[in-house]
């Protein structure tokens, strides 16, 4: 006989799917069979207790070794557990043997039915034990698999055979129907809890609309939604309202799926870095960035970075924002616990914080700003050899009367609709021109150009006077070329000798072609490559060293 534990919390659906398992003919059931052991052991009261006392082993060793893993006439035997009952000192085989799986529910649908019978408290509820229990299964080597209640409630049968799959057990069609009423297998407590299933004949469709929470459990409700949401991301095709209906999409770099990243005052894994719906920068995209790169342990332009970055919310008057020396030492320690030392890059935001309500004022905004450091695993995103393609867009860039581009905010979606046609067209970026029709830049970088051996980029007017930019613009006088900065029109772009764009994300990436014009040769030519090899030296060589980085 091979035994099949059910793990999960109560109220999580555990007995109809008990009820299920009992419709094989291959399979008989235990309901709970740690629940005397528990009692003893806890000295936890219920109004049953006496009932289960004499009724069941109390002798946790025993119930293991001579009921859950005894001798049986079936095939399986399916064990309905709740994680809670795991007490220290069973035997290790409760996890070590048998076949696992995970049954979880969404503490919004288990807290406002649990206490009608016993008092609500965390203990009870059982999530901590049931992380724990998949934990302990996924350091033996055997991850279980994860099963979500609504998703029993909204299709029983696909969820059913995708257990079954994951048990590597034959579905049988039996386990989607049962009689009304009791079943001889329910536990001495059924009385007190099985009223709805005794009345029911197989999963029940998910209400239309849920009951209204009692708030008296809130607090309760915030300790264990973190515990819920670390298991349900392990859920394999989940069917919640609101899903996505795409497969999950793969990452440009695989090692990313595994990073922390900052917000607020803390470090978190890349699933939990999130921010508050009440957050500026949800309300309001009210928020303000820089990108930043890691060469050999140092993090390239910090100070002018975050010179831009204070200027930024100062301009946009934030208020309670972190110091210099703050945002340095957050920058690091994401840095440090990432083992991120070159090859990186960081999206650094400031937002104006959380607001009180949801609204536009900043009168709203009284806990202080938000910051967020994401670093990722990301070489250069644009083709240094190559070349990239650009577009004209009939989006034009932001005048400095509607709103300043010198402030780096992440209010980009004057950028982002530029993207949509340089997308739309294939093409690697678009070229954003201002409301005269001279060139400013791109939806996402600087531009530059060459025509007869004079280096030329367009006024910073309309365009962000980028850090990259202005590190060229040394470079190019320190190499010796003669620089021009002054209107640019497009055809001028489209006849250049040679034309580059510059960012901290793509570096100098030059451009071979735009708007279907071939720009000089259709390669990298010589003035860009010598400015590349320029700036990766001095990307090389200089930057604010990341503490504890040791050269290999």
């Amino acid at each position: 006989m091979e035994v099949i534990h059910s793990w999960s919390c109560p109220r999580s659906l555990s007995t109809a799917l008990m009820y299920s398992f009992a419709q094989r003919d291959d399979t008989e059931v235990l309901d709970e069979p740690l629940n005397a052991s528990f009692l003893k052991a806890t000295g936890a009261d219920r109004p049953y207790r006496d009932e289960i006392f004499a009724s069941m082993e109390t002798d946790g060793h025993k119930v293991v070794k001579d009921i859950i893993y005894g001798p049986g006439k079936k095939k399986y035997r399916f064990c309905k557990n709740l994680a809670k009952h795991r007490i220290l000192g069973l035997p290790s085989e409760i996890i070590s043997k048998g076949k696992h799986f995970i049954l979880i529910r969404n503490p919004v649908h288990i807290l406002p039915s649990f206490d009608k019978v016993i008092p609500l408290s965390f203990l009870d509820v059982g999530l901590a034990d049931l992380v724990s229990i998949y934990s302990d299964l996924c350091q033996l080597g055997t991850p279980p698999p994860v099963i979500d209640a609504d998703d029993l409630q909204r299709n029983p049968e696909a969820t059913l055979r995708g257990l079954c799959h994951d048990l590597d057990i034959p579905f049988q069609a039996s386990m989607l129907k049962w009689e009304a009423g009791p079943i001889p297998e329910d536990g001495v407590w059924a009385s007190w809890w099985y009223k709805t299933v005794h009345e029911s004949t197989g999963f029940s469709s998910p209400r239309k609309y849920p009951r209204t929470f009692n708030m008296r459990h809130y607090d309760l409700l915030e300790h264990c939604l973190p515990l819920y949401n670390t298991l349900r991301r392990h859920v394999k095709g989940k069917s919640s309202l609101l899903a996505s209906p795409l497969a999950p999409p793969s990452l440009p770099v695989p090692e990313n799926a595994k990073i922390f990243a900052w917000v607020g005052d803390e470090i978190l894994p890349r699933e939990m870095a999130k921010v508050s719906v009440f957050d500026s920068v949800v309300q309001g995209g009210d928020s303000v960035w820089e990108g930043l790169r890691i060469y050999k342990g140092k993090v390239f332009k910090l100070e002018e970075h975050l010179d831009r970055l204070f200027d930024s919310a100062k301009a946009l008057a934030f208020n309670n924002v972190p110091t210099r020396e703050e945002v340095k030492a957050a920058i690091f320690k994401t840095l440090i616990t990432n083992g991120m030392f070159d090859k990186t890059h960081i999206r650094l935001s400031l937002t104006r914080g959380k607001k009180v309500t949801s609204g536009m004022s900043p009168a709203f905004n009284r806990s202080g700003c938000t910051l967020i450091v994401l670093a990722e695993w990301k070489p250069p995103v644009n083709d240094s050899d190559s070349g990239i393609v650009l577009m004209t867009a009939t989006t034009r860039r932001n005048s400095p009367t509607n709103l300043d581009s010198k402030i780096h905010h992440n209010n980009l979606l004057n950028n982002i609709l530029a993207k949509v046609e340089s997308n739309n067209a294939k093409a690697d970026d678009a070229i954003m021109l201002d409301k005269d029709g001279f060139v400013s830049e791109t939806n996402a970088t600087n531009l530059f150009m060459v025509k007869n051996g004079v280096v030329l980029t367009p006024h910073a007017d309309y365009c962000l006077p980028g850090i990259t930019r202005a590190t060229v613009m040394e470079l190019v006088v320190k190499e010796n070329f003669i620089l021009e900065e002054r209107n640019i029109s497009l055809s001028e772009f489209h006849t250049a000798d040679e034309v580059w764009t510059t960012g901290t994300i793509g570096e100098l990436s030059p451009v071979v072609k735009i708007d279907g014009r071939v720009i000089g040769e259709g390669e990298v030519g010589p003035v860009t490559r010598k400015l590349q090899s320029a700036y990766k030296k001095l990307a090389d060589d200089s930057g604010v060293p990341i503490p504890t980085y040791q050269k290999l």
